[in-house]
C-alpha cells in the first residue's frame, strides 16, 4: 500500500512535460474514428450489395417459377392453334377452354383471385362505370363488364360494374 502511494505522489510531481501531449491524443482519438468510420461504411457497402444480390435472386426464383408453370399453358395454346389450322372447332374450342383452365389454375396458385361482384357497389375494389336506374337497390352492382382482381390483400385491377341507380324514374 505504501508503494501505490508512492507511485501516486510521483506520478502527480511528474513534470508537464512528460505527459501526453493533448494534440496528439485528440490527434489520435481522430484516427481511431476515421478508421472506424472507414470500416463501417465498408461493411455498409457490402450489406447493401449482399441485400441488392439476394432481391435479384428472389425475383429471378420468383419468375422462373411463375414462368414454369406458363410453359404447360403455351402448349396447350399451340395444339388449340395446331387444331383450328385443321378446322375441327370442337377440338379448338376444348383446347381454348384447356387453356384457359390451365392459366386460371397457374395465376390462382400465384395468388390471385377474383373480386366477388354480386351485392351492394365497393368503391375500394370495384370501378363504377355506368350509374343506370332499375328495380334494384340504389348502388347494387347490376352488370359486371370487366371482371376484377387482387393479388394477395391488393387490388391488382378493380372490377368495372354498372350500378343501379334505383327504381325506373
Amino acid at each position: 500500500m505504501a508503494d501505490e502511494n508512492v507511485e501516486q505522489v510521483e506520478e502527480a510531481a511528474a513534470p508537464v512535460e512528460a505527459q501526453a501531449d493533448p494534440l496528439e491524443v485528440v490527434t489520435r482519438e481522430r484516427d481511431e474514428y476515421l478508421d472506424t468510420l472507414q470500416r463501417l461504411k465498408a461493411e455498409f457497402d457490402n450489406y447493401r450489395k449482399r441485400v441488392a444480390r439476394d432481391q435479384q435472386e428472389l425475383a429471378a426464383r420468383a419468375h422462373e417459377r411463375l414462368v414454369g408453370q406458363l410453359v404447360p399453358v403455351l402448349d396447350d395454346l399451340e395444339r388449340a392453334l395446331e387444331a383450328a389450322t385443321e378446322h375441327e372447332e370442337a377440338k379448338l374450342e376444348e383446347g381454348v377452354r384447356l387453356v384457359h383452365r390451365a392459366l386460371a389454375d397457374a395465376l390462382v396458385r400465384e395468388g390471385l383471385s377474383e373480386i366477388p361482384t354480386d351485392g351492394k357497389f365497393n368503391p375500394h375494389t370495384q370501378e363504377a362505370l355506368l350509374a343506370q336506374p332499375s328495380g334494384e337497390e340504389e348502388g347494387t352492382v347490376i352488370q359486371v363488364l370487366q371482371k376484377g382482381y387482387t393479388l394477395g390483400d391488393r387490388v391488382l385491377r378493380p372490377a368495372r360494374v354498372v350500378i343501379s341507380a334505383g327504381a325506373d324514374g
